[in-house]
């Protein structure tokens, strides 16, 4: 090659390369974005297959498609969006960064406020990351422009003070943003905030609202791929239920189990183990909503509660077990629980009212409690997604004065409880279903239509 040539061909690389990095850093116009496609915004549910798949995607069948559950994640966020008076959505919660991004960096940030996304209708949305994570993603996740990845910095939790500049810095960020976008004078929807930041947005004048409850309209029907990685999360914890059952035997303590479950579930894939509930013997009741070094002894009725996710989509699934044997007690207390969950299945379906499944559990004077408040959650139902508690809440505490609407596509819990009445355990029982156009289909497998004694004397 002549001197020439290699000066023509340098020349050359060097204005592809001007010319990569200026698209890199040129936002996409609407027109750009990725394809939309009909079939993600409204998707027709197979309800005869709700596959759940090993952890690993293959090339021989259909799984989870991450950009399709991207692609229609952002849809949603958008068209909540566009439904409200918003301008704009600002978020600092990690499960709507998620939802929105396609992003994560790890449980530890979930309650360090050192994440935020900011949604407009008039462009991609922009994330700021902890520190190198923003340059992670300019590399490794495309549907993101490189552009729209920044690091930030609001203080983590005010241990960096307010007066030193990091939130008033953010702030203007933010705002440049909405300005360039041309949203800057409509209403900000914040779904979580720090007051300092709160404080700082509004001086520089932005009407802040609230964003949580526009979220909360995106991710409330949930997509084929979205029922895929909350069924195979819920197989999981059936798995983990047939450990629970082997292991659960006198000597054994509370933290022991909860031990065994956690690492089986990392070891399967779990990218979370929020929380594993372990009740047993006297514990039961009242229900303590966590878990102890109390010894199993022969005879205890104990229940647990698992509370994990898979690809950030998130289980929440109790079982209840008798060591050895059980006593009248516990089985008239088992079948009463379990008759409320039925009656709760039997009445979900598109178009029912969340008043109407409340109407199967037992008031709270029923079973032991002087008002519905002291009773929250007992007898309740909640929607799964991206967060343990998503619509609809479905309890007599909210619910009877304040209805919602069934639709198909949702995803949520129904839990039962029940004491028994010498006081000496409780039933527990939870079913995760998906609401199919013919009622509502169990994706929580593990046995539960009978008490389950585990090594049975």
């Amino acid at each position: 090659m002549s001197s020439d040539d290699h000066k023509h061909s340098h020349d050359n690389k060097a204005r592809d390369h001007q010319h990569e990095q200026t698209m890199l850093n040129k936002p996409r116009a609407v027109s750009d974005r990725l394809e939309i496609l009909p079939d993600d915004i409204n998707p027709h549910h197979d309800w005869t297959r709700l596959n759940a798949h090993g952890v690993m995607n293959v090339d021989f069948e259909e799984r989870v498609d991450f950009r399709r559950l991207h692609r229609y994640r952002l849809s949603r966020a958008r068209q909540a969006l566009r439904n409200s008076e918003l301008g704009a959505l600002l978020c600092f919660d990690n499960n709507n960064i998620r939802y929105i991004t396609s992003t994560m960096i790890g449980e530890w940030s979930r309650d360090k406020f050192c994440r935020y996304t900011v949604l407009t209708g008039n462009g991609e949305p922009h994330l700021w990351d902890f520190g190198s994570a923003a340059a992670h993603h300019r590399i490794y996740a495309p549907w993101l422009q490189p552009v729209c990845c920044h690091a930030g910095n609001v203080g983590l939790r005010g241990t960096i003070p307010p007066d030193q500049g990091l939130i008033k810095r953010a702030a203007q960020e933010i705002h440049d943003v909405l300005r360039e976008q041309g949203v800057a004078d409509m209403p900000v929807g914040v779904d979580v905030i720090e007051p300092p930041m709160m404080f700082e947005l509004q001086r520089l004048g932005l009407d802040i609202r609230d964003g949580q409850q526009v979220m909360l309209d995106a991710r409330e029907i949930k997509s084929r791929d979205e029922i895929m990685l909350l069924n195979t999360a819920a197989a999981m914890v059936d798995g983990v239920y047939q450990d629970i059952y082997e292991k659960l035997k006198p000597g054994v303590r509370e933290s022991d189990i909860v031990a065994m479950a956690s690492k089986r579930l990392f070891e399967m894939g779990s990218d979370d183990v929020e929380a594993i509930n372990a009740v047993s013997g006297e514990r039961c009741a009242p229900h303590p909503h966590n878990f102890t070094d109390r010894i199993i002894r022969p005879g205890d009725q104990a229940f647990f509660d698992i509370i994990q996710a898979y690809m950030g989509y998130r289980t929440c699934y109790y079982r209840t077990f008798n060591v050895g044997m059980a006593t009248p007690a516990h089985h008239d207390a088992y079948t009463k629980a379990r008759e409320w969950m039925d009656e709760a299945l039997s009445r979900v379906r598109p178009g029912a009212s969340t008043d109407h499944i409340a109407a199967a559990f037992p008031k709270a004077e029923d079973f032991g409690f002087p008002n519905e408040m002291e009773a929250f959650a007992l007898q309740f139902g909640h929607g799964l997604g991206v967060a343990l508690h998503e619509r609809p809440i479905i309890s007599r505490l909210v619910s009877m004065d304040y209805p919602m609407e069934i639709k198909e596509g949702m995803v949520f819990a129904l839990e039962t409880y029940c004491p028994a009445k010498d006081g000496s355990g409780a039933a527990r029982i939870e079913e995760e279903v998906v609401v199919t156009a013919n009622g509502a289909k169990v994706i929580t497998l593990f046995p539960a239509q009978e008490l389950p004694i585990a090594n049975r004397y």
